[in-house]
């Protein structure tokens, strides 16, 4: 076996998937091959998820299971900081190295220490393509805007895992996207722990890309983007009063008419006590606002129920929220408690039972909304990207649906297209989830 074999195993979000998209394009570069068995690597690079305890699970039992099979192996990510590191080592005493999140050069340098190897450069073999190594497929790619986090909401460990927000200098940001496009991507997927927070750490601080100023700023980042013609979608997007400048730029096409917007609950109490930066009347009067500049934004949002204290009230008041703001795309966790958080020391917690019986609620109450709106596109005309093609047919997605965590689009019997093309199609059906079009 040559000594360049690296297995890696990639865990968690988006922004981890672009960590390990980062590390994998240093080792191509270093001259490393990236393997996909355990048996053919010399050593086995697990990034870790640590943010809530399932995670921690699957994340511990995927470092089992590298040691198992392989027997050598680096750990990297969210959960390589803090106590959890101390629990990895714990649990797996025979771990090579442990690192955090974004630690990009301390995982190369310890493959670099426990695989020695001088690369012997082959052209034919040894390219790394401009846009780097990318983990999905070639027609779309999520593009990191920052890193880190400033709130300091109660139920969330980021900040003590990632840090304090630091923002990518925006052309250092429109460089990578420039080259993703040149590359075949169709769709960009705008991600970090907060975008609409980009830039407040460096005071908008103007930047420079192919010689144009711009400002390191959500609108402006919008505005050159679009300039792309591509599709454009944003994720983790808070709903602070500046959203509001971006919306036209939907209205106008040059970004999707797309929101992931990660607003918890409804109830002003239980969002005190979440800590979170926004009140739920003031997101019910943006949301409205925006479909009156947009009236085709797809919203998509994420809701916590059985939080630490939540009431009967609490819970009748979030499934009122639901059915006033009408979203598009909903995902629904029962609260779990993670080491470190501060919703921890909260009284009255909720019983697991009853955290199960108000998830049934949530989810029946969003499935009707869903199913609702899905329905009522029945007969319009929507562009598709195309993600798969097989004898069967072709699947996409509309500009409603992000790749992973949305619906889908059939395209039953077309069987001509290719992953990557774009293509109108009329809906002929729906169910809670998923359309159908030809």
């Amino acid at each position: 076996m040559s000594n360049n074999k690296v297995g890696f195993v990639s865990l968690g979000c988006p922004k981890a998937l672009v960590d390990s998209e980062r590390i994998l394009t240093q080792l191509k570069l270093d001259g490393y091959d990236i393997v996909p068995s355990y048996k053919d690597a010399e050593i086995v690079v697990v990034n870790t998820c640590g943010f809530i305890d399932s995670a921690k699970q699957e994340s511990l039992d995927a470092i089992g299971e590298a040691i198992s099979e392989n027997g050598r192996v680096i750990v990297t990510g969210c959960m390589g900081k803090g106590d959890d590191a101390d629990d990895i080592r714990a649990m797996h005493p025979k771990v090579l190295s442990v690192t955090g999140p974004a630690a990009y050069e301390e995982v190369v340098g310890a493959v670099h220490q426990y695989v020695p190897h001088t690369p012997e450069h082959d052209p034919f073999t040894d390219l790394v393509p401009p846009q780097g190594v990318k983990l999905t497929p070639r027609h779309y790619a999520y593009l990191k805007i920052s890193e880190g986090c400033n709130h300091r909401c109660s139920f969330c460990i980021i900040p003590n895992m990632r840090g304090d927000l630091v923002s990518r200098p925006i052309g250092d940001v429109m460089e990578e996207a420039e080259r993703l496009v040149q590359a075949g991507v169709r769709e960009l997927l705008v991600i970090s722990q907060d975008t609409s927070a980009y830039g407040v750490d460096t005071r908008f601080r103007t930047g420079f890309w192919n010689g144009r100023p711009i400002k390191t700023r959500m609108q402006e980042l919008c505005e050159t983007l679009g300039e792309f013609g591509i599709w454009v979608r944003l994720h983790y997007v808070y709903p602070y009063p500046h959203v509001d400048n971006v919306i036209p730029l939907m209205a106008e096409g040059r970004i999707l008419p797309y929101l992931d917007v990660p607003l918890q609950h409804g109830s002003p109490e239980v969002l005190r006590h979440m800590k979170r930066p926004a009140a739920a009347e003031k997101s019910l009067d943006r949301i409205q606002a925006w479909r009156e500049v947009c009236p085709d934004i797809t919203l998509r949002s994420t809701f916590i129920v059985g939080f630490p204290g939540e009431t009967d009230r609490d819970f009748e008041i979030l499934l009122d929220f639901l059915r006033e703001a009408q979203l598009d795309r909903v995902g629904c966790f029962q609260y779990s408690p993670v080491k470190g958080a501060k919703a921890n020391d909260l009284p009255d917690h909720v019983p697991e039972p009853l955290k199960q019986e108000r998830w049934d609620q949530f989810m029946a109450v969003q499935q009707e909304i869903s199913t609702a709106r899905l329905q009522a596109k029945i007969g319009s005309t929507v562009e598709i990207l195309i993600d798969e093609v097989d004898e069967r047919g072709a699947i996409g997605r509309s500009s409603a649906d992000a790749p992973d965590i949305d619906g889908r689009v059939y395209l039953d019997g077309v069987t001509d297209l290719q992953p990557g093309d774009f293509v109108e199609a009329e809906v002929t059906g729906a169910d809670e989830y998923d359309l159908w079009a030809g």
